[in-house]
């Protein structure tokens, strides 16, 4: 339930505190001790150590994952960035051949445009190890030496040539920059709230006013009383747009994406052109040669909840991807059916979660799509099979979202509200994933939500047990100042630890977009969504 006001609740924007109880994982309903302890979001975070919603030594431990080294002076020209044509990387003691299973290590070293080596970290590299004939890539683990050089470590899945590959998504002077724009910056991507009703003189009007979310270090004015608005009572979230000159703040009707403000400098304009994001490396070109072994890779247990997420999580042959979480299994369309028959199965989150409500309506002939007369980016959408008895569904995760025009507090939900209304059971499967729309929040704002869908859920496998939570990674493919594959990253490790001991499944897709020959996009091509669905399936009927 919403309501609105037109004045602070707070000075920051959060209603005010309460006490705060602490939610208790007892391992008889197969939480873990280890389960982070999240404060009650139905009081305010101002009133916990931190605004985050988790204690201070779940937030300490979510800051050291996202910890990012960066330049160790001042940046004054793009020349002292790396330089993705002077940067290379060389295969440490290749051997003539090696075997499945074994590993291959490379060195990258980084230099700036006057060939001059970086002595400092914070660049943001991805590598892999890939065949073009066999249609066949894996994903590299890349660690940062803190000094100019970084190490890359593969393993070897498959028989025949291989060939490296690194890039530079971001130098550490662009990863800088993201970071002063994250926490400084909110404002670059707007919202716009649409007021309708009478004027004075009684003719119809629509005006449109900059939208926020309200959050300390988020400011959409700095005038007093210029902004109404809108909490939600369960959660206590507040969005607020700017007054509207002759309508009540009680006229708010619609919402969308507004646009960008353009907030950078002349030398961020020149670290985010084409020649320095997502630039390939000239490096160490000869062959790997790998030879059949008895060697078994990865995790073959049956697919269940809380199984960890290695490096490499798998690899692609043939456009076919192999998992090393689980023994994940390829699904046909008759088994995609069979599958889900009897399912009720719900899809929340992002445009990249709607994909694949979009793949199983493709998938299962039998499945029809209901005309709920919605805003296709917000939902609700809805499928049925009678035949089959499954139905499936999909909403956004609520404000914010960057969408065409939506009835506004109508049509978006907080997601963490739509979890509480499911009574959960053996047949329902809720499959969710957040990142993409919260890239340009302070990371306690994106740890908050977190903690709220992490309440729901705990609630909900309380409640019923057998219910299957799946929760979809972030995928890579933004590059740019407003959206990056860096936030991304760093929101994907929050999002991952604040779950981390709950009982749910993690179905992470990050390697699999970021190795793939396909060109980089943050919708992935069809050939990689029926692998994710692959392992989606899996998750769900494991046998």
């Amino acid at each position: 339930m919403w309501s609105y006001t037109c004045g602070d609740r707070k000075g920051d924007g959060r209603p005010l505190p309460r006490p705060v109880p602490q939610l208790h994982m007892p391992s008889s309903d197969g939480l873990t001790d280890q389960t982070p302890k999240v404060n009650n979001p139905k009081v305010s975070p101002a009133s916990a150590i931190n605004d985050t919603g988790f204690s201070a030594d779940e937030w300490d431990r979510m800051l050291k994952l996202v910890h990012w080294a960066g330049p160790d002076r001042q940046i004054t020209t793009a020349n002292m960035s790396t330089s993705p044509n002077h940067s290379a990387f060389f295969i440490n003691d290749l051997k003539g051949s090696y075997y499945v299973g074994e590993e291959l290590h490379v060195t990258i070293v980084a230099k700036d445009f006057t060939k001059t080596p970086k002595s400092y970290g914070g660049d943001f590299f991805q590598a892999k190890v890939y065949s073009d004939k066999l249609k066949a890539s894996v994903f590299g683990e890349v660690l940062d030496h803190q000094n100019g050089t970084y190490s890359a470590r593969f393993t070897l899945p498959w028989v025949g040539l291989a060939s490296v590959a690194v890039r530079l998504i971001h130098s550490s002077e662009a990863v800088q920059a993201l970071g002063r724009h994250r926490s400084t910056d909110s404002r670059r991507v707007f919202f716009l709230g649409y007021y309708v009703g009478n004027d004075p003189q009684g003719a119809r009007v629509e005006e449109k006013m900059e939208c926020s979310i309200k959050w300390e270090g988020v400011v959409l004015s700095s005038k007093k009383d210029c902004c109404c608005e809108y909490q939600d009572a369960h959660v206590g979230l507040t969005w607020q747009c700017r007054k509207p000159q002759t309508l009540p703040c009680s006229a708010l009707v619609y919402h969308s994406m507004g646009g960008y403000h353009f907030t950078m400098t002349a030398l961020e304009q020149v670290l985010f052109d084409r020649q320095h994001v997502n630039r390939w490396l000239k490096g160490d070109s000869r062959l790997i040669r790998v030879m059949a072994s008895n060697t078994t890779i990865g995790v073959r247990e049956s697919c269940k909840p809380g199984l960890p997420t290695p490096i490499p999580s798998g690899f692609y042959m043939n456009n076919v991807w192999t998992s090393f979480v689980c023994a994940a299994r390829h699904f046909a369309k008759d088994d995609v059916t069979q599958c889900l028959k009897g399912k009720h199965i719900y899809m929340m989150g992002d445009s990249t979660t709607r994909q694949w409500f979009d793949y199983l309506i493709l998938a299962v002939p039998t499945l029809k799509r209901m005309n709920l007369d919605s805003v296709y980016q917000v939902g609700p959408q809805m499928a049925v099979d009678v035949q089959n008895n499954i139905d499936l569904h999909f909403r956004s995760h609520g404000l914010p979202l960057r969408c065409a025009k939506a009835k506004a507090m109508v049509s978006l939900h907080y997601m963490s509200n739509e979890i509480d209304g499911l009574a959960g059971g053996p047949h329902t499967v809720v499959i969710f994933n957040m990142w993409a729309h919260f890239t340009n929040y302070p990371l306690s704002y994106f740890a908050y939500r977190v903690s709220l869908v992490r309440r729901a859920v705990v609630a909900l496998l309380r409640r019923a047990p057998e219910t299957k939570v799946i929760i979809k990674s972030a995928n890579t493919g933004y590059k740019g100042i407003y959206s990056s594959d860096w936030f991304s990253l760093q929101l994907d490790q929050i999002l991952q630890e604040g779950f981390r001991g709950v009982g749910v499944y993690i179905l992470d897709v990050w390697q699999m977009t970021a190795c793939h020959y396909n060109s980089e996009f943050i919708h992935p091509a069809p050939v990689i969504i029926k692998n994710e669905i692959d392992i989606l399936l899996s998750f769900i009927c494991p046998k």
